[in-house]
C-alpha cells in the first residue's frame, strides 16, 4: 500500500510539474543592509541562481540513498541533534503524504552538503532577503504594507503538523515559490541577523546561525514581520532540527 501511494505522489508531481519546471531562475543582484546598520555598512549582492522550490523529503531521500552516511542512523552527532529526520519512519521511508512538502528537521551541516551534492550551496543572507522582499508584482515590496501584513500573518501562526506541499503559496516576482508561508529556510552565514558583524561587537549572540524566510526590508525596524523572524532564529544552532526550518539551495550566476 505503501509503494501504491507514493507510486501516485509521484505521478502526481509529473502531472503538476512536469518534465519543463525550472530547476533554478535567475535573481537580479541589489543591495542588503542588516537591521540597525548605517547606509556605509550596505552589502552589495551580486546576481545569482535559485532554487524554484525548497527540497523536498523526496528529494532529500534521493540524497540519503546516494550518500547514506547522511542517514538519521548513521549520521554523526556532530552534524546533528537528535530531531534529524525526526518524522521519518526510518532511514529512507516516510509517510507518502509528505513526499512533496519541503524537508525538515534537517541540520544545517545536512543542508549545506546536500547543496553542495547538486553542485549549489545554500543561500547567505544576503541572497535570501533579497530574494525574499519580492512579492508576485514586485522586485521590491518592502514598502508594500498588504505584503508585509501577509508575512506577519503567517510568522504570527504556528505551523501545522503536516506541512503542505512545495508550490502551496506564492510565485513571486522573480519565480520563486514559497518563500513566504510555508517554513523557514536555512541560510549559510550567520553575520547580520540583527546586526552587522561590527556593530555586533562583544555582544555574546555567540556563532549562531540565521536563516531566511522572512526577514526582507530589514533596514526598518518598523517590520515586525523581519524583526520577530531574526529574533526568533537568533538561537539556532548549526547542528539543530527544527520541524519548520527547511532550505534550498543556490548557484553562483556564471559570469557575475
Amino acid at each position: 500500500m505503501y509503494k501504491l501511494f507514493t507510486i501516485l505522489f509521484l505521478f502526481i508531481d509529473l502531472l503538476v510539474f512536469g518534465q519543463s519546471r525550472p530547476a533554478m531562475v535567475n535573481i537580479k543582484g541589489g543591495i542588503f543592509l542588516p537591521l540597525y546598520s548605517l547606509d556605509s555598512q550596505k552589502t552589495i549582492v551580486k546576481p545569482f541562481l535559485m532554487d524554484v522550490y525548497p527540497v523536498t523529503n523526496e528529494d532529500y531521500k534521493k540524497f540519503i540513498l546516494q550518500n547514506p552516511t547522511w542517514s538519521k542512523t548513521k549520521i554523526k552527532s556532530i552534524y546533528a541533534d537528535t530531531n534529524y529526520l525526526h518524522h521519518w519512519n526510518s532511514d529512507t521511508s516516510f509517510n507518502a503524504n509528505i513526499a512533496l512538502s519541503p524537508v525538515v528537521n534537517v541540520s544545517w551541516f545536512a543542508a549545506k552538503k546536500y547543496c553542495e551534492c547538486q553542485g549549489k550551496r545554500l543561500p547567505t543572507v544576503a541572497e535570501w532577503e533579497l530574494a525574499g522582499r519580492a512579492s508576485e508584482t514586485k522586485a521590491d515590496a518592502s514598502k508594500d504594507l498588504k505584503f508585509n501584513q501577509w508575512v506577519l500573518n503567517w510568522v504570527s501562526k504556528s505551523s501545522p503538523k503536516v506541512l503542505p506541499h512545495v508550490g502551496s503559496t506564492f510565485k513571486n516576482f522573480y519565480g520563486v515559490w514559497d518563500l513566504h508561508g510555508l517554513v523557514w529556510e536555512w541560510t549559510f552565514d550567520f553575520n547580520s541577523a540583527l546586526t552587522t558583524g561590527e556593530s555586533r561587537g562583544n555582544s555574546g549572540l555567540d556563532n549562531t546561525f540565521f536563516c531566511g524566510g522572512g526577514s526582507f526590508a530589514s533596514k526598518d525596524i518598523n517590520n515586525y514581520a523581519s524583526f520577530m523572524r531574526f529574533a526568533s532564529r537568533s538561537s539556532v544552532k548549526a547542528k539543530y532540527g527544527v520541524p519548520n526550518l527547511g532550505f534550498r539551495c543556490v548557484k553562483n550566476k556564471i559570469g557575475s
